[in-house]
């Protein structure tokens, strides 16, 4: 089977930075997309930005020109930049990994246990 450990959550001032890193391990056969989702104190889980093998990214509106995210495919690892911090950024942040593991036989979602990220105004 596999996993996802992400790093790098933590507390920041109002236009500050982040790096945030999530790392697959396991027994992986092939990972497909990737990507990060945030759910906020009182709302549903939502999108951040996601990321495909040949490298074709989605962001969500609110984080377009802010947040870049990429992925190290030889370290099975997916990271998000994100700068211009805002408070509404603040929230639990998951990653996310399609993965073709030995639990197979077809590809699973996977998700990380997820880091805090509060941003303070």
């Amino acid at each position: 089977q596999g996993q996802l450990v992400e790093s790098g959550g933590g507390l920041v001032q109002a236009g500050g930075s982040l790096r945030l890193s999530c790392a697959a391990s396991g027994s992986i056969f092939s990972i497909d997309t990737m990507g990060w989702y945030r759910r906020a104190p009182g709302q549903q889980r939502a999108l951040v930005a996601t990321i495909t093998p040949g490298g074709d990214t989605n962001y969500a509106d609110s984080v377009k020109g802010r947040f870049t995210i990429s992925r190290d495919d030889a370290k099975n690892t997916v990271y998000l930049q994100m700068n211009t911090l805002k408070p509404e950024d603040t929230a639990v942040y998951y990653c996310y990994a399609d993965m073709l593991t030995t639990r197979g036989p077809q590809f699973d979602d996977y998700w990380g246990q997820g880091t805090q990220v509060t941003v303070s105004s």
